[in-house]
């Protein structure tokens, strides 16, 4: 009796039969050992047919061969959030809250390698996960004095990794609130003594909300006396003058001062032991610089002087005109032929006329300098020859431009 090892096709038998003398045969022929019949496997199982986001989903069906033959799965339309064994045939997965939506038409099939079956279509539905409430704590302080700082941030959190926002109710008018941190800060001044009621923090994830139990704010007496500061700073100045102003402070106290500034000009300096500003501008620095404002403090409370304004002036410019006689002969007395033109030069000082304007013209008799910043300008004009010849210079004249 063949066995399985045995299937295949044998060929060319031959059988004889001999008595000795003579020999008889039949064949030759083939015998085929065909296996027996396949008998298909089988496969089932109920699958999940939804699951919430961010929660695991496994499935494994069962599968059989009649023949004991060895099995493989295979799977189509596999959700992209799941992974697929061909050994098991187990889906399983955690999908995400992206993921949410319905999955169809998943087929789930066995195999003993000549015939398959199959389990399914069916479908899986990923719903969203429902939220979860965020948390908020903290203990706020509730009383600040007046004159010092006040800050109070919850402790918050999600338990879904939600994104939170804070609101308020009842802030103090003296305080400022951070809506990406619940953050209430401020410093509270003499003119806010007194207590805000029922100020409650409240953290959102965009659908649920959780809320600090309400809670005040008493603003108390200082028992530190403010500082004081005065002083008239002037409002412009010339570009290339020199600017400086110096408040005057003082503390009731007895308080170690400091100064401070906001808009400084960039081309003053500033002390904060004694809050002088001073400083050159230059013509770069011309125009209005404004809300300068200089503060002093006791380290507790401060003063401010108003908000004001410095005005660059340009530079302002004036002009001198010269006047003289022409030459009419050399130094020997000889008659001057060949006058070519003037050289007028001029400067700050009678020692040093460093400009020089040179005038090609031996008709002239007057020339007007412009272009003059204010101060007082020295000058004087030498004539010169087509042979290039110079005489000496003029006596020196001067000017003062306001």
């Amino acid at each position: 009796m063949p066995r399985t090892r045995h299937i295949g096709t044998y060929s060319n038998i031959v059988i004889s039969v001999s008595d000795g003398t003579a020999t008889t045969s039949i064949g030759p022929f083939s015998i085929q050992v065909r296996g027996p019949d396949n008998t298909p496997p089988t496969i089932s199982g109920s699958p999940a047919t939804s699951v919430q986001a961010t929660q695991s989903y496994s499935f494994t069906p069962a599968g059989s061969d009649p023949d004991g033959d060895t099995l493989t799965y295979s799977i189509t339309n596999r959700p992209a959030w799941a992974s697929f064994s061909t050994s098991t045939g187990r889906l399983s997965g955690t999908p995400t809250a992206a993921q949410v939506g319905t999955y169809a038409n998943i087929v789930i099939s066995v195999s003993d390698g000549r015939a398959s079956a199959s389990l399914g279509p069916f479908a899986i539905e990923v719903e969203a996960a429902p939220n979860r409430t965020p948390t908020i704590g903290g203990t706020p302080a509730t009383s600040v004095s007046a004159g010092s700082a006040y800050s109070f941030t919850p402790t918050a959190s999600d338990p879904d990794d939600d994104t939170l926002g804070f609101t308020i109710q009842n802030r103090p008018s003296w305080a400022t609130f951070n809506t990406s941190t619940g953050r209430l800060s401020g410093t509270p001044t003499s003119a806010n003594v007194g207590t805000t009621r029922n100020i409650v923090i409240t953290v959102s994830d965009g659908r649920a909300t959780a809320s600090l139990p309400a809670f005040s704010i008493r603003v108390n007496e200082s028992s530190n006396r403010a500082p004081t500061i005065s002083g008239s700073p002037a409002t412009s100045v010339n570009v290339g003058a020199a600017y400086t102003f110096q408040p005057s402070a003082s503390d009731p106290d007895g308080d170690t001062l400091t100064y401070s500034i906001q808009n400084r000009p960039a081309w003053a300096t500033f002390n904060t032991s004694t809050g002088r500003l001073s400083g050159t501008p230059t013509a770069s620095s011309a125009g209005a610089h404004s809300n300068i404002v200089i503060s002093v403090s006791d380290g507790t409370a401060t003063a401010s002087l108003p908000a004001f304004t410095i005005t660059v002036n340009g530079a302002t410019t004036g002009s001198a005109t010269l006047s003289w006689r022409a030459p009419t002969e050399n130094v020997d007395g000889s008659p001057l032929t060949n006058l070519a033109g003037y050289r007028v030069a001029y400067g700050r000082s009678a020692s040093s006329l460093t400009t020089v304007e040179e005038l090609a013209n031996p008709g002239l008799t007057t020339h007007t300098v412009s272009g003059l910043s204010s101060g007082t300008w020295y000058f004087a004009v030498r004539a010169y020859t087509t042979s290039g010849v110079e005489s000496d210079l003029s006596n020196v004249a001067s000017k003062t431009i306001p």
